[in-house]
């Protein structure tokens, strides 16, 4: 009897199970149905082929469209969703980051017409276009406030069907969280890639929830976060949102991001108190009068206890809007109200002295390794030896005193890096024969002059007793933490724990990943990275084409693992590449600059504009090409569009040289750069 009664029941599960799944099919059906209308295929052509890659890294690295750091633009439509009845039609920035020549729309009822681009909202990174349509039909939004975690969504896209009457693919899945990427987007486990970016993700019912879009957290840009597609992180920018901000988008006016332009001291974004740690010339934060070492408890009258609360209120807002804050002074509480946040921020060229301290110095305050001819140090009559103990910067040399002590290079670094070019320095300096007495000089720009040797003494460092423990020397071969990705690690074998030492990343082009070529090049430095003092890492890409974003992970891992047991000084933190290597360099460098301080690549192009420098995350760059490489016109718009950017630049051509690796007198140059990347 009982055998019957469980059967009985199984059968009606069966039956129960197969009508849900009749009745969301139908439900899918009638979504579809409901909002296919407002979907459209965009066709672009002309532009250049590679995208310039964004984004942070991803947990794990998927195959797709990229070469090197950037994205091969392919060949297939992509989709966008009518906004307005009269021709205007929004979509992801990715599918028009190649600046095409030409964009052709195709709607439901296979009509083609002539698009233009009208403006970015380089925030959310969607874009707006116009087509020459009247009586379009337009999908309803799904209000923020109803939307939740857990729903069914369905992602569209117009790219697989073929033609535009088609059906679009689907991909369905759930909304997995709201207000991530800092309040702007729906993340959803949805199967979102270029596929679909452009296209809607809708609900049961056919209301529009977002725009798809690739998105990073750490990022900007429009191919930024594009290295997650497939993974089950998927984001779409509320198609509310866009609804609210469309009329502005129409007057044919790109929307910025909102910045206060403040840097953090926290290490934690997530646990530490918000403590200003700069604030850019001309910023919002600067007009209202915003100070280092103020910490900021409010925003909008809600209250803020870590940096990423105050990404999470800052992130959905736009150039020109208003906020308010309020401030802990010392002992004050202050508020500030009707704070319009700016869309570029400007940060001056790094103020530079002139002189090469030594290191690891555990006395107070700086000795001086080398003085750069012609510098403000130079014109003060700074001398190798001399102990700096003191300094203050003003804009007069009458009237500027050294009245801060100066605690170590750092702190002395912290304050040049603050200093406006054309101010002065003076500085309070102790002589080797024990006199003390102040000098004064300008504060001038970092100059690109690099002597034939620095002094060979570097370190002030205490070797009178062994080190009490004992490091891996030589060439070690690595494994990262999933044991599935190799790297190298190279030590000379005259290392010792209590000097700092330097750290080179080797980025190998595409094609020389394999062990003997690791073993030749790490073989070719092997000398200079005993007499410089440079421990050299080197990853091996699984790219067939070269180096993708999505493999930041395990080039950070092997950097973190490097610093974590090495003395490794991190003013002079080199990603170093050649080719689709030294693209990388690039990408890695932006996008970690808090870790990284310097990028050195031989015939490899930045291909994309440079992101603005930041006062206390220093970058220089050193740039190599053969006078025969094929393309050593883009290597020199590179160096043309940093020195734009006021970035500390070197550029070496080579003589008689095409696409290869450095000569001798080039890696020479380079070791030498290294060794003056802690110069202030």
């Amino acid at each position: 009897m009982s055998t019957t009664l469980f059967l009985l029941g199984m059968v009606e599960i069966m039956l129960a199970q197969n009508t849900l799944e009749e009745l969301q099919e139908k439900a899918i059906q009638a979504a579809l149905q409901r909002v296919s209308p407002t979907l459209v295929q965009i066709e672009t052509t002309g532009g250049t082929e590679m995208i310039s890659g964004g984004g942070g890294a991803a947990g794990k690295r998927r195959p797709g469209p990229a070469a090197g750091p950037g994205v091969r633009k392919g060949s297939g439509p992509t989709t966008g969703v009518i906004v307005s009845p009269d021709g205007f039609i929004i979509s992801s920035a990715f599918n028009f980051a190649n600046k095409p020549t030409s964009i052709i729309v195709s709607t439901m009822d296979n009509k083609r017409f002539i698009a233009k681009v009208v403006a970015t909202d380089q925030s959310r990174m969607v874009t707006l276009l116009k087509i020459d349509a009247t009586n379009l039909a337009i999908p309803e939004a799904l209000v923020s406030a109803k939307m939740e975690v857990g729903q069914t969504v369905i992602a569209l896209g117009r790219t697989l069907g073929g033609s535009p009457s088609a059906p679009p693919s689907v991909s369905m899945g759930i909304v997995s969280a709201l207000g991530r990427i800092w309040g702007r987007a729906i993340q959803t486990d949805a199967k979102i890639s270029p596929v679909n970016y452009g296209g809607p993700l809708i609900d049961l019912q056919g209301h529009v929830l977002g725009i798809l879009v690739p998105a990073s957290p750490q990022a900007d840009g429009e191919t930024a976060g594009f290295e997650w597609y497939d993974s089950g992180i998927g984001f779409a920018i509320p198609l509310d949102h866009i609804y609210a901000i469309l009329a502005k988008l129409k007057q044919g006016k790109d929307l910025r991001k909102g910045l206060l332009g403040i840097t953090m001291q926290n290490k934690d974004m997530y646990a530490d108190e918000v403590v200003i740690n700069s604030v850019a010339a001309n910023s919002a934060a600067f007009k209202a009068g915003i100070k280092v070492a103020d910490k900021i408890i409010a925003i909008d009258g809600k209250k803020v206890e870590s940096h990423a609360q105050l990404m999470h209120q800052l992130g959905p807002k736009y150039e020109g809007d208003m906020v308010s804050l309020t401030i802990v002074r010392g002992k004050d509480e202050i508020k500030l109200e009707k704070i319009e946040l700016s869309g570029i921020l400007e940060s001056p060229p790094l103020g530079f002295f002139g002189i090469l301290p030594m290191r690891d110095d555990t006395a107070k305050g700086v000795q001086v390794r080398y003085v750069f001819p012609e510098s403000g140090a130079a014109k003060a009559g700074i001398k190798p030896g001399d102990r700096i103990l003191k300094a203050g910067v003003g804009p007069d040399i009458t009237k500027v005193t050294a009245i801060a002590e100066v605690a170590n290079r750092d702190a002395f670094s912290t304050l040049l890096s603050t200093a406006v070019i054309g101010t002065f320095l003076a500085v309070e300096v102790k002589r080797e024969d024990g006199t003390t007495i102040t000098l004064k000089g300008p504060i001038g720009q970092a100059t690109s002059f690099l002597p034939e040797k620095p002094p060979e003494k570097s370190s002030l460092a205490k070797l009178d007793k062994e080190p009490e423990k004992k490091a891996e020397i030589g060439t070690i071969k690595k494994q990262n933490a999933a044991g599935d990705r190799n790297y190298w690690v190279s030590v000379p074998v005259s290392y010792d724990p209590r000097t700092s030492y330097g750290l080179m990343v080797w980025l190998h082009p595409a094609g020389k990943g394999k062990d003997k070529d690791l073993d030749d090049l790490l073989g070719t430095w092997d000398q200079f990275c005993a007499e410089y003092k440079i421990i050299m890492v080197a990853p091996r890409s699984d790219a067939e084409l070269g180096w993708t974003p999505g493999e930041s992970d395990l080039i950070l891992e092997a950097i973190r693992h490097t610093t974590d047991n090495y003395n490794i000084d991190r003013k002079r933190v080199v990603v170093h590449g050649m080719g689709t290597g030294g693209q990388m360099a690039f990408y890695l460098a932006f996008q970690q600059r808090e870790l990284i301080r310097g990028v050195a690549a031989v015939g490899a192009s930045l291909g994309a504009t440079p992101k603005e420098r930041i006062a206390n995350q220093p970058l220089s760059f050193f740039l190599a090409v053969g006078d025969k490489d094929p393309i050593r016109e883009t290597v020199l718009d590179t160096a043309k569009k940093l020195l734009e950017f006021q970035y500390p630049l070197i550029l070496r051509e080579m003589k008689d040289m095409g696409h290869q690796y450095f000569n001798s007198i080039t890696l020479d140059a380079l070791a030498t750069w290294i060794d003056l990347l802690d110069r202030i």
